[in-house]
């Protein structure tokens, strides 16, 4: 049973997880919608908010070794870093929580899975 368990483990280990979440952030970030699995986009939603919140703290070095190491260490993850600091984190400065939205769009052809799109909250 998986009572008051923590977070979904979306059937990889833990650094399968944190690869695919940290890819999906970023994907979030670059296009700001995105189409995935609803048990992936409610795990990305948790993750993608606390960046945020942190975001918008302030545009300090430690807000940017947070962000960015939130988000790997790449070329891709310093420009999702760089516009989560300077043009999404300031859309929400007047917001407490509540970022992203998800909507459910269809089942997967394939493995009948339910899909939908998460994307930011429009301001």
């Amino acid at each position: 049973m998986r009572h008051k368990h923590g977070y979904r483990k979306l059937g990889r280990d833990s650094e399968h997880r944190r690869a695919l979440l940290r890819n999906l952030a970023c994907d979030l970030i670059e296009n700001e919608k995105i189409e995935t699995t609803v048990p992936k986009a409610k795990e990305l939603r948790r993750y993608i908010e606390k960046i945020i919140t942190r975001a918008k703290e302030g545009d300090d070095l430690n807000t940017h070794r947070y962000v960015y190491s939130n988000l790997g260490s790449n070329q891709r993850a310093k420009a999702a870093t760089k516009k989560v600091i300077e043009i999404i984190a300031p859309k929400f400065a007047n917001r407490n929580g509540g970022y992203t939205r998800i909507i459910k769009t269809r089942f997967r052809r394939g493995d009948a899975a339910e899909m939908c799109i998460i994307e930011f909250v429009g301001e």
